[in-house]
């Protein structure tokens, strides 16, 4: 069931990258509209194809996007956390959307109508600007995905992940793994056995993996293992 959001949801919405760009005084009335739903683990929040009404935002708990290959075999595009949004450029054409998107863990989604978007752009143009930052971002967040698969090994994509479990500021951390390994592994690209050698190789670099913990020794050694030179990285 759907239900207005809360004042801490509203918080949470107002990180998001669509949000945080736009002027306190043309949030309010979005965030008025937008429902918050709890989902539980694996249930699906749309298909690929299904017609996109709604842009949407986690609030609690991690969402993933995936395709599904002629194949059948699934590909995972990205993970999102609280205070990520996803499917803005979709939403404000109302196509179908190229992606399915299902919880990977317990969550709650905030879902804001693609119309009440649209209404506002009609009677505030000016607010347009703030589209086109979201949407740049987006396009950014895109180009260093891409970057990360195309120009990083293994090793240092699971660094990557690491850090970003990380406390800021910490020097040594303890985190959870978010959630499986298998979706981990498709997250970054990998296939599960390439997961667990890289997962292997990080014991030298301070890093202990047991089940779903991640211990860090040091998190500044992790940094300098992903911004290695990627020529020696691939030998890591």
């Amino acid at each position: 069931m759907s239900v207005p959001l809360t004042p801490a949801f509203r918080r949470i919405a107002c990180q998001s990258r669509l949000f945080a760009t736009l002027p306190p005084d043309l949030r309010a009335p979005l965030l008025d509209a937008a429902r918050v739903t709890h989902y539980d683990r694996g249930a699906p929040i749309f298909h690929q194809g299904d017609t996109a009404l709604s842009l949407h935002i986690v609030a609690e708990g991690w969402v993933k996007l995936y395709r599904i290959a002629p194949s059948g075999a699934e590909a995972v595009v990205g993970t999102m956390t609280r205070g990520q949004s996803f499917g803005e450029p979709i939403a404000l054409r109302q196509a179908a959307y190229p992606v399915s998107a299902e919880a990977s863990t317990e969550a709650r989604v905030i879902a804001l109508p693609a119309e009440a978007l649209l209404s506002m752009l009609k009677a505030r143009p000016e607010a347009a600007i703030s589209i086109i930052a979201s949407t740049f971002q987006h396009l950014q967040g895109l180009v260093e995905q891409i970057e990360q698969l195309k120009a990083r090994s293994g090793t240092q994509r699971v660094a990557e992940f690491l850090l970003e479990l990380c406390p800021e500021g910490a020097e040594r951390a303890a985190v959870t793994l978010p959630y499986d390994k298998m979706l981990i592994a498709g997250r970054l690209g990998m296939k599960p056995e390439s997961l667990s050698r890289a997962f292997a190789r990080l014991r030298d670099h301070g890093v202990q993996v047991r089940q779903n913990n991640a211990t860090i020794g040091s998190v500044s050694a992790l940094r300098d293992l992903t911004l290695a030179d990627p020529g020696d990285a691939w030998s890591c």
